[in-house]
């Protein structure tokens, strides 16, 4: 077994797919628009998806917002370097919602950033995570 993909809905697909591809670096690997359920979805990722987990945005045509509840956490990301990554993300006019730095209680430096249906992506910095 592996993980293939998490579906997120999306307000407005556009505004969406360019923040993903566009600030995140990911790549469109595919689209479907389904007229009869009148809904679209869209698949990114920095690999194909025979052999990397991705994401599934999903725009439901007659919905432009979502409410996020409480159940949701986050979308996890390995960068090479977290502050860095949040200076891409600012200069793209994405919105840095907590700064690079060491996570509570540990080592590992994250960072969060939230895309504009208001999911919230962590960059987790590569080597400063430790198994256990």
């Amino acid at each position: 077994m592996r993980l293939l993909h998490t579906m997120i809905r999306v307000g407005n697909l556009d505004r969406s797919i360019a923040f993903y591809t566009e600030v995140l670096g990911m790549r469109l690997l595919r689209r479907k628009d389904y007229p009869e359920g009148r809904f679209t979805n869209v698949f990114v990722g920095y690999g194909d998806e025979r052999e990397h987990a991705v994401l599934e945005l999903t725009h439901n045509w007659d919905t432009e917002r979502y409410d996020l509840g409480s159940g949701y956490g986050h979308v996890a990301v390995e960068v090479d370097n977290a502050a860095q990554a949040c200076e891409r993300v600012r200069a793209r006019g994405g919105k840095v919602t907590r700064e690079a730095g060491p996570m509570k209680h540990g080592t590992t430096v994250i960072a969060f950033v939230e895309d504009p249906d208001g999911y919230k992506i962590e960059f987790i910095e590569r080597g400063t995570q430790r198994a256990g």
